[in-house]
């Protein structure tokens, strides 16, 4: 395949860039070789699994697939919270590998200077391949250690393609650890997110202000607390990975499962939250003053960033789509997209796109061609999203992640401050899309 790829003129980016008007959907690229820009702000299963205070993670793995999760631990100054059993080949050729889980496993224990409440047993491909009995492992280890509770998660690339991604199974299994108890009805939790639910959103403001109880993983301190979300008589998504993890608790634990996807159409806002009333028995809300205050939002932004070229990537917000209607919709020059694959809410955006804008560039950023993409722009660029940066090589980038946490009217209101900051003032964008985990750091404390 490499030799291929060397013949190939790798500066023509036909097949990593695709007019809208000829891109299919939800997937405008074939899938083939894959490179891998240095934008790491994207949270990975490290990250994720960290958000569980008072739990520690161990890895079993070979040596050669340690480096990148060790580096991740390191880099959040978490590697107090993480250990690795180290898969070899004599382990491999014994048929051991039980015996290695549950001894090395204890060797953990022994060493740690305090008993976590909580281990997540990350497994790799090797276990899969070699059909290592991992429930007879967890059985043990609760046997052996009943003061811990031990789940199972997976570093498992090679399931990347096909069933669950190992996002999705994070995701679902970071509530794993959640226990089935009565439920209240005042009490309901957000769940799938890597990053709190800003307060100001009226998605929360909704939930808080009507007297219920509101739980989300990364507001979390204890492991106590973290419990105690097996209460909630609901449970909310807005992040599709998160799916999965909202029908594994409504059937392991009776939670009912809400799915509020985030979007920045009003008609679809307005729509999901009017849902969310129903569904909490209270009433509905008239939210003419946000939708104006969003229009002012937007109206104050064009006015500072003009005709000035927009690109949007997905790792800034999970509805890329739509984000670029909503700006081209208000007169900004929205004039690519980097998206490997749309989610299926993203359709009718999509669409509109297509038959309004069928100029509109949109770009992959695993594939290969990638590599070879011209950076540098001659003119100003207002790039939102750290891929979007890195490929244009733009220092005026907002530099967020999935949503950074923001929903509904009030996050395009904060969402339009942060475009006219970043227009206004330039960052170090070489530096900053290389730090893993962005906005990580605010966990520190709280993962202890």
């Amino acid at each position: 395949m490499l030799k291929r790829v060397e013949k190939q003129n790798l500066k023509d980016l036909k097949d990593a860039c695709v007019l809208a008007k000829d891109a299919k959907f939800p997937s405008p690229f074939d899938s083939k070789l894959e490179f891998s820009c240095s934008a790491r702000g994207p949270w990975n299963i490290v990250h994720t699994g960290m958000l569980i205070p008072q739990a520690h993670e161990v890895y079993v793995c070979a040596q050669s697939c340690l480096r990148g999760v060790v580096l991740t631990a390191a880099e959040m100054n978490a590697i107090d919270r993480f250990s690795n059993i180290i898969v070899r080949e004599n382990n491999i050729l014994e048929g051991d590998t039980e015996d290695l889980i549950v001894e090395g496993m204890g060797d953990i224990l022994e060493k740690l200077p305090y008993t976590p409440r909580a281990i997540l047993v990350y497994t790799s491909c090797i276990h899969h391949f070699i059909g290592c009995d991992l429930n007879l492992v967890y059985k043990r280890l609760r046997e052996k250690y009943p003061n811990v509770e031990f789940t199972d998660c997976y570093m498992n690339p090679i399931m990347r393609k096909s069933g669950l991604t190992p996002d999705q199974l994070m995701r679902r299994q970071l509530y794993s650890l959640l226990d089935k108890q009565d439920l209240d009805l005042k009490s309901v939790n957000i769940i799938g997110n890597n990053l709190k639910t800003d307060d100001d959103s009226e998605l929360v403001k909704i939930i808080k202000e009507n007297g219920f109880t509101l739980r989300e993983v990364p507001r979390t301190k204890t492991y106590d607390e973290y419990k105690e979300m097996g209460k909630a008589f609901l449970n909310i998504t807005y992040n599709p990975a998160a799916i999965e993890a909202g029908r594994y608790l409504e059937k392991k634990l009776g939670q009912k499962h809400l799915y509020l996807p985030l979007s920045y159409g009003f008609d679809e806002i307005e729509k999901t939250l009017d849902t969310l009333c129903e569904n909490l028995g209270v009433e509905k809300i008239d939210f003419s003053s946000n939708k104006q205050q969003a229009l002012d939002a937007l109206k104050k932004a064009k006015e500072v960033i003009g005709d000035t070229h927009i690109e949007i990537d997905y790792t800034l917000t999970l509805r890329p789509a739509s984000l670029a209607r909503l700006l081209l919709e208000n007169g900004f020059n929205v004039v690519a997209i980097y998206e490997d694959c749309f989610a299926g809410e993203e359709e009718e955006d999509f669409k509109w796109i297509q038959e309004n804008y069928p100029n509109l560039k949109i770009y992959a950023t695993v594939h290969v061609k990638m590599r070879f993409v011209n950076r540098k722009r001659d003119e100003k660029l207002l790039a939102l999203g750290q891929k979007a940066a890195y490929f244009t090589g733009s220092n005026n980038f907002v530099n967020i992640i999935e949503g950074g946490g923001m929903y509904g009217f009030s996050g395009i209101i904060k969402l339009c401050d942060l475009m006219i900051d970043a227009f206004l003032n330039e960052k170090d964008m070489k530096k900053l899309i290389q730090f893993k985990g962005l906005g990580c750091e605010n966990y520190e404390t709280n993962c202890k």
